[in-house]
């Protein structure tokens, strides 16, 4: 299989397997993400050009703590204002594609990749991976695990620790494992920013 045929693969939702240049541009790619993991707290600059380098696309005022895992990193697009607390995994084979103004905690996995359930076919090193969509706006709890193919919508929640298996509408409140929808974001939510405490009382 050539490296043109995996992508061709991936993106027709057929099963694919590694290949040697796939693995040469993974190996490129993670001594960019250890030179990044390694920089020093001071190092803002380098991490940004870095930044730059490993991923597809990186909007302005971008902010990844370390430490990070990838990839591929170039399947990767990010936009403008979005925080990254430490511990991102990306398992990002096919595109991840990050919105504006996101918020995500610390330990968050997204995973593009799967594998097949019958163990004949696993053993032979087959995978298949589809797109992962974070809308804009959309915060992403401490230890969440975002599975293949799914979309989270604009300004959406993702509780803590929550494990999603399927797409989560906009302005939506979703947790648990599996994540399931809880309610809609609403007036509540512009009086109250946790639980009684209302926001006029800090002003």
């Amino acid at each position: 299989m050539t490296e043109h045929e995996r992508q061709e693969r991936i993106a027709n939702g057929y099963l694919w397997e590694d290949t040697d240049e796939y693995l040469a541009h993974q190996a490129k790619v993670k001594d960019l993400m250890y030179e990044f993991n390694m920089s020093k707290p001071s190092e803002v600059e380098k991490r940004q050009i870095l930044m730059r380098q490993m991923f597809g696309s990186v909007g302005n005022n971008v902010w990844i703590n370390q430490p990070l895992t990838l990839a591929v990193g170039t399947t990767v697009t990010i936009g403008d204002g979005t925080y990254i607390n430490s511990g991102l995994i990306l398992i990002d084979d096919y595109k991840v594609t990050i919105g504006k103004g996101c918020l995500f905690g610390t330990g968050v996995t997204l995973c593009t990749t799967g594998h097949p359930i019958d163990p004949e076919e696993r053993a032979k090193g087959s995978m298949y991976s589809f797109p992962i969509t974070i809308g804009d706006g959309a915060w992403i709890g401490a230890g969440a695990i975002i599975l293949p193919g799914i979309t989270i919508g604009k300004y959406a929640v993702i509780g803590a620790g929550s494990v999603v298996t399927k797409d989560i509408p906009d302005y939506t409140i979703a947790a648990g494992n599996p994540c399931r929808p809880i309610r809609k974001i609403d007036e509540h939510d512009k009086e109250y920013y946790w639980k009684d405490r209302r926001f006029d009382e800090q002003r």
